[in-house]
């Protein structure tokens, strides 16, 4: 089943249980993908879905942080708990030993020698690591790798 699926058949099983939480927030998601389908009038594949998803919780835990910062543990809660929501629709992430040799690849196979070529392995490594890492993460495997 793909994501989309889950992201539906999970405010259905929402609803019936009551769970308010889970049903808001898979739905908020759900809004956010029928947003970019209606804005690039197609139906979005996979890799578009897992990265809104991931997007999602990225302004999750960019609230969580700002909740934490301002001393409010009540939007704190709220904040860690959607993200908890949102990480059972994400693929399995990648360990930091997997990324380094991700990396390592990489590097080999664009010839980069230094940090000038970073773009050239950050264009080589996005298709691999799909969803499974954050960007700000690959770009500092990659940044630690061509700087040694």
């Amino acid at each position: 089943m793909d994501t989309k699926a889950q992201l539906n058949q999970a405010v259905k099983d929402a609803m019936k249980s009551g769970d308010e939480t889970r049903k808001r927030t898979v739905r908020m998601v759900l809004a956010a993908i029928k947003q970019v389908e209606i804005d690039k009038r197609a139906e979005l594949d996979e890799a578009a879905v897992i990265a809104i998803v991931q997007k999602e919780v990225k302004s999750r835990r960019e609230a969580l942080e700002e909740a934490k910062k301002a001393d409010r543990p009540d939007l704190a809660t709220d904040a860690q708990a959607e993200i908890d929501i949102l990480n059972a629709f994400l693929p399995q992430a990648m360990s930091a030993d997997e990324l380094r040799e991700l990396a390592r690849q990489a590097i080999s196979e664009t010839g980069a020698s230094g940090p000038a070529d970073m773009g050239k392995v950050m264009k080589a490594m996005f298709p691999k690591v799909a969803g499974r890492a954050p960007g700000d993460l690959v770009s500092a495997a990659v940044r630690e790798l061509l700087s040694s």
